[in-house]
């Protein structure tokens, strides 16, 4: 159901294109942080699943690899984080409810950035700082301005419905407190020092010691030196 409605509102607006030939606005950026907290993981396969369905519309390539994981790490962030810190639901009821979820919405669509812009400018197609840069404010746009309305319609009468991920799967065991705080600080710190560095490798202002080379486009700077913090997101999720 997620990868269908997200593919279906992406498609349209392929001929709105920001950079030609990679991405788009994209109205639908909405859908898989919101399916996300409603249906967890199931969420994140039918994001990476539709927006591949999505770019098969516009010419497929080498650089899709990386928006299915960029995707499915789009619509699994939020809910693996919020399922970890809290118990509430994930409907904004005031201040605090509100930052949370734009806290937890930003960072998945830094996340998202970050693995697109890595991965094509790995690929030699478009430097970091201007892909990283365009995927990040087309995601936060859509997903702040439209998110938290949508989940306070929907998420209460899914609820109802007895259809949250939960409610089908049953419950599962809270990790221990530890485990949560240091899982969501893993992919907090991975999530922003990747973005945050390949802006400045990007850009010329920053070499990581672990990439010291000097390339076009500075492609293996970039392609090298994000992984250890890209690293250090992948196992915050596993430990969440």
């Amino acid at each position: 159901m997620c990868a269908a409605l997200y593919a279906a509102i992406l498609i349209p607006f392929k001929i709105v294109p920001l950079i030609p030939g990679i991405t788009e606005f994209r109205p639908a950026n909405a859908v898989p942080v919101v399916c996300s907290f409603l249906f967890g993981p199931a969420a994140a396969w039918g994001a990476a699943f539709g927006n591949l369905i999505g770019d098969f519309f516009g010419g497929l390539g080498p650089g899709d690899v990386f928006g299915f994981l960029g995707n499915l790490l789009y619509a699994m962030v939020p809910y693996a984080v919020w399922e970890a810190l809290t118990e509430r639901a994930p409907v904004p009821r005031g201040v605090g409810s509100s930052l949370a979820l734009a806290a937890v919405i930003a960072l998945a669509a830094m996340l998202c950035a970050t693995v697109v812009g890595w991965g094509l400018n790995l690929l030699r197609f478009h430097a970091f700082a201007v892909l990283g840069s365009v995927v990040l404010v087309n995601n936060l746009v859509v997903a702040l301005a439209l998110g938290p309305f949508l989940l306070a319609v929907l998420h209460p009468r899914v609820r109802r419905a007895h259809l949250l991920y939960r409610d089908l799967l049953g419950p599962r065991p809270r990790p221990p407190r530890w485990r949560a705080l240091l899982g969501t600080a893993l992919v907090i710190a991975g999530t922003v020092g990747a973005f945050g560095a390949g802006q400045l490798i990007s850009t010329g202002q920053w070499v990581a010691p672990w990439a010291p080379w000097s390339t076009p486009s500075r492609w293996l700077e970039i392609g090298v030196g994000l992984v250890p913090l890209l690293a250090l997101v992948v196992v915050g999720l596993a430990l969440l």
